[in-house]
């Protein structure tokens, strides 16, 4: 099968959208411009769907790669036969076609080596036949009897003649491909831990289940368990289920003298040789299964963390909450300029709160604050009670809202955050960063390390040249799906953008800085190194809210702007005048017929659809449209909590048995997957987002432990 049709067969694609999907990643089209630029090519393919076929993609043609080596090597060696040849090309994964490799591979020094050496082969292959039944076999035997290879018995011949016997076993490609499916599906995964050392690994220190059935989250703690030496780890299995199987295959019938030595060399190679590389080969697989499902659930909190609704227009102070060293203050405008930085002291009993209160309620007063973000790590208890007090003694309507700061350290000690705020300390860069998450999510977070940002499970686990290949792909989805102002981007944000890289982006500045604002998105060909494959790839998701053509402020893509001003004058009207005509423009669009508008411009029915929703909402961001963040005005605390009682909260993490929600009580509940929905649900992610706004039920409550067990379906 070709790799076309494997594409095709996996993915439910037609043949024009396989052939017409490599060409344009081949052509070093992006991602995003693909989705949203050449929907008639793909199909209508989504951005996901396209990174999962040019990851399949990669992999069957390394595999392709893989396959043309091992045919070299094999027939530098003088081995490959034509049934060979067949063998290798018909493998469809990289470990059947190792597997098949594996007798040809160069090889250290083994008992088989040596023995093949003292020149036992012959007789190894005698046993195999297993066609003596007489006692000529140990006469036979004795014929390879040569001191001078260190061949002194007939039972040092035979033991040699038994170690090849086992090494061809342990390399014959269809018994590993079997047994390795035998024991993934009987074998069971057990671990051990010390009875001595208590640890957060106690729930595996006599733990089995069936690899078959492991869970994910569950197989990556003990993974970590058995990293950090707490526990050990092995799988077990019916040796005798694999016995019968090598037995059926290698002994004849009838049996012959010979056939024992065959069983046994048969039990020798599992037990010594396929056994423990069967182990790694599968502990592997199960790891990178399990990775790949938590990388999946981290890009899909991490997609919903990012495209979180944006609070605009709100003069914002952030607090990054600390104790010894104070709680730092940045204030910043409605665009997240900084308009004042200062520190308090109000977490710790001897603190002067009053003096601190004064500061906080001059900030307020002289910059009109009206919105507080707080951070949520250490001391953050503490400073959310400062401020819920500060703004019970205000007349003016302050609300606030604790938000996550992982990774908000991670940017201000960042070469990024240095070269943003030069003359800012560490701590303050963080209050700006706390601030501007609240008013534009996406624009802050893309400036630190998404595997940072704390919305995963076991990410440090994972294969990070994956983990952050994934990250980085859903970052860049959000951005391009958000849009980016061309005239206010950070290089950071602008370096997300389809086409354009951190150097490009840097250059897009400066060249803002010394010409001033973009007037049209043709400038952009004036910036150094974009070039007109660049500019065609990130145009369409830069934005000119007041430039000189009102096509610069929507997702329309310069390619099209004939066909868009086009349908506009076909209807009656210029571009401009579309908003303030809409329900006209889309009557005349109903009257003439999708099809046939397309047909007569020249363009595709998708193209079509999405000039007609860019321009009836210029400059929309798809944001807008969410749920707007739980602001707070009051505090909560778990001492204040009992059980029975129903809360609003937000959803903070999803994970894989379940989800974490914000309630306002400093410490997250826990909603396990059998309490979010009525109906059965396999994982938590088919019913709750990262940014969800829920009701629910507190149904246990340790406030020893901080410790608060939530429900939504007895919340409903």
């Amino acid at each position: 099968m070709t790799i076309h049709e494997q594409l095709k067969n996996e993915f439910n694609l037609k043949d024009f959208q396989v052939t017409n999907t490599v060409e344009l990643i081949d052509a070093g089209n992006t991602i995003p411009f693909i989705a949203r630029y050449r929907k008639e090519k793909t199909g209508e393919l989504d951005d996901q769907i396209l990174r999962q076929f040019a990851d399949r993609l990669a992999y069957l043609r390394s595999l392709e790669e893989r396959k043309e080596e091992v045919i070299r090597l094999i027939d530098e060696q003088e081995k490959l036969t034509p049934e060979l040849t067949e063998q290798i090309k018909k493998a469809v994964t990289l470990q059947e076609l190792e597997d098949i490799y594996r007798p040809y591979r160069p090889k250290r020094r083994t008992r088989a080596t040596v023995a093949k050496e003292k020149g036992l082969e012959p007789l190894s292959e005698l046993i195999l036949e297993q066609t003596i039944n007489d006692g000529s076999f140990m006469e036979k035997a004795a014929e390879f009897i040569n001191e001078e290879k260190g061949v002194t018995t007939v039972e040092e011949a035979i033991a040699g003649a038994m170690d090849i016997i086992a090494e061809s076993v342990s390399d014959n490609a269809e018994f590993r491909k079997q047994i390795r499916a035998k024991t993934m599906q009987k074998g069971i995964l057990v671990s051990k831990g010390s009875e001595e050392n208590d640890s957060v690994y106690r729930l595996y220190y006599d733990f089995s289940e069936p690899l078959s059935k492991i869970a994910n989250h569950r197989l990556l703690a003990i993974n970590r368990g058995e990293k950090e030496e707490f526990l050990k780890v092995s799988v077990s299995i019916d040796e005798e289920l694999i016995y019968e199987y090598l037995i059926d295959q290698l002994i004849k019938k009838p049996a012959s003298v010979t056939s024992e030595y065959v069983e046994e060399a048969a039990k020798d190679a599992y037990k010594r040789l396929i056994a423990p590389s069967i182990e790694n080969e599968i502990r592997a697989e199960l790891t990178d299964r399990a990775g790949e499902e938590a990388i999946k659930l981290f890009s899909a909190n991490l997609h919903s963390l990012l495209l979180q609704a944006p609070i605009k227009g709100r003069i914002v102070l952030g607090l990054d909450p600390a104790y010894r060293t104070g709680c730092k203050i940045a204030v910043v405008d409605e665009t997240g300029k900084v308009l004042a930085t200062t520190v308090i002291y109000c977490t710790l009993e001897h603190h002067d709160k009053e003096q601190a209160k004064k500061v906080i309620k001059n900030l307020i007063s002289k910059y009109n604050v009206d919105l507080i973000s707080i951070g949520n790590g250490t001391a953050s208890k503490e400073s959310e009670i400062f401020v819920a007090d500060v703004i019970s003694e205000l007349d003016s309507d302050v609300k606030y809202m604790v938000v996550n700061e992982s990774g908000a350290s991670v940017y201000s000690a960042s070469k990024l955050g240095a070269e943003e705020f030069p003359d800012f300390d560490v701590a303050l860069r963080s209050a700006v960063s706390i601030a501007r998450r609240l008013q534009d999510p996406l624009a802050e977070l893309v400036k630190i390390d998404p595997k940072s940002i704390g919305v995963g499970q076991y990410q440090h686990d994972m294969n990070q040249k994956r983990l952050s290949q994934a990250l980085d792909g859903v970052v860049e989805d959000c951005v391009n799906s958000v849009g980016v102002d061309l005239n206010t981007a950070s290089p950071s944000l602008l370096s997300h953008v389809a086409g354009i890289n951190a150097a490009i982006a840097k250059n897009i500045v400066a060249y803002r800085e010394e010409n001033g604002k973009f007037q049209d998105r043709k400038q952009l060909l004036k910036v150094a190194k974009l070039g007109q494959k660049a500019f065609e790839q990130c145009a369409g998701f830069l934005r000119i809210p007041d430039g000189k053509n009102p096509l610069d402020n929507t997702s329309v893509h310069p390619e099209s702007y004939q066909a868009a001003k086009a349908l506009a004058e076909g209807a009656g009207f210029s571009v401009e005048e579309i908003v303030q005509h809409k329900a006209e423009f889309l009557e005349k669009i109903k009257r003439d017929g999708v099809q046939s508008l397309a047909d007569s411009l020249g363009i595709g029915v998708p193209t079509l659809k999405d000039i007609i929703d860019a321009v009836i909402k210029p400059g929309r961001d798809p944001r807008d449209e969410l749920p707007k963040p739980m602001l707070r005005s009051d505090l909560l605390s778990i001492e204040n909590l009992s059980v029975g009682m129903v809360l609003s909260g937000t959803v903070r993490n999803v994970i894989d048995f379940g989800a974490f929600v914000d309630i306002g009580v400093h410490q997250d509940g826990l909603v396990h997957v059998s309490q979010i929905s009525n109906k059965f649900i396999k994982h938590p992610m088919e019913a709750l987002s990262v940014g969800d706004i829920v009701k629910v039920k507190i149904i246990d409550l340790d406030v020893a432990k901080k410790r608060i067990s939530l429900s939504i379906k007895e919340a409903m």
